[in-house]
């Protein structure tokens, strides 16, 4: 039974049994869960507490509901480490995601307008950059849009390189001989609109995780700097903590 007297809410107690009765292979991908009443009968809980507990696992992407069947256990986002220097092409890779990269509109060079308030946290405002834009696809569909402008003085002669699935980790480490220092991340839920929205097949408004990444270089801070938009309901970023 579940414990009414502890500070975790019931629905979020309950979800919790049931993410752990799926891990464990009680209810394997594709299977439907026991009914709200048989839940509420078996927890000893009301169906509105039940319902709380599904529905925190469908905005998981742990559970789906099926009007007329019920509710499933469906396949779970791939997850990708987007948390280090080798940049998220070179992530899919080692983590063997299979992942269609493309440009969009190809690269250009750019002269960043300082007074634009689309450009108030870059840090090429006011300056020239290259730019490129990458949409990400799994099997599941798209996943991530990348916006990355680079330091067209430390990057010289990018926009004439084949860039399409290149990953630009290793293009700056092979072709520039140049690696990063450092850098640092900044993360936000924001509404997606127009052509991110778009790209990303999501409607005008829809919420969606943003990071704000800046690699530095011996030969200047935020040589690179992108801006990544990751639909999280079909791709989990993820950190590894305490690991070689």
């Amino acid at each position: 039974m579940l414990n009414p007297v502890s500070p975790m809410p019931l629905y979020q107690q309950l979800a919790d049994r049931l993410r752990t009765a799926i891990r464990a292979g009680q209810y394997p991908v594709g299977e439907r869960i026991p009914s709200e009443h048989a839940l509420a009968e078996r927890y000893g809980i009301g169906r509105p507490t039940v319902r709380q507990a599904t529905e925190l696992l469908v905005r998981r992407g742990v559970l789906a509901r099926r009007r007329g069947a019920g509710t499933f256990v469906i396949e779970p986002p791939q997850e990708l480490e987007v948390f280090s220097m080798e940049g998220t092409l070179a992530s899919f890779r080692a983590q063997g995601i299979e992942v269609e990269a493309r440009l969009l509109g190809g690269a250009c060079a750019l002269q960043l307008d300082a007074g634009d308030p689309a450009y108030a946290d870059n840090p090429f405002a006011g300056r020239a950059a290259h730019f490129l834009r990458r949409l990400s696809r799994t099997d599941q569909g798209a996943a991530l849009l990348e916006e990355t402008y680079l330091d067209p003085e430390l990057f010289e002669g990018l926009l004439e390189l084949e860039l399409e699935g290149v990953s630009l980790s290793a293009l700056a480490r092979e072709h520039y001989r140049t690696e990063p220092t450092g850098g640092r991340q900044q993360f936000r839920v924001l509404a997606i609109e127009g052509e991110r929205a778009r790209a990303l097949g999501l409607s005008p408004g829809a919420a969606v995780l943003q990071i704000r990444r800046h690699l530095h270089f011996p030969r200047g801070d935020s040589a690179i700097y992108s801006e990544l938009y990751c639909r999280t309901d079909r791709l989990v970023l993820s950190q590894r903590i305490g690991e070689a």
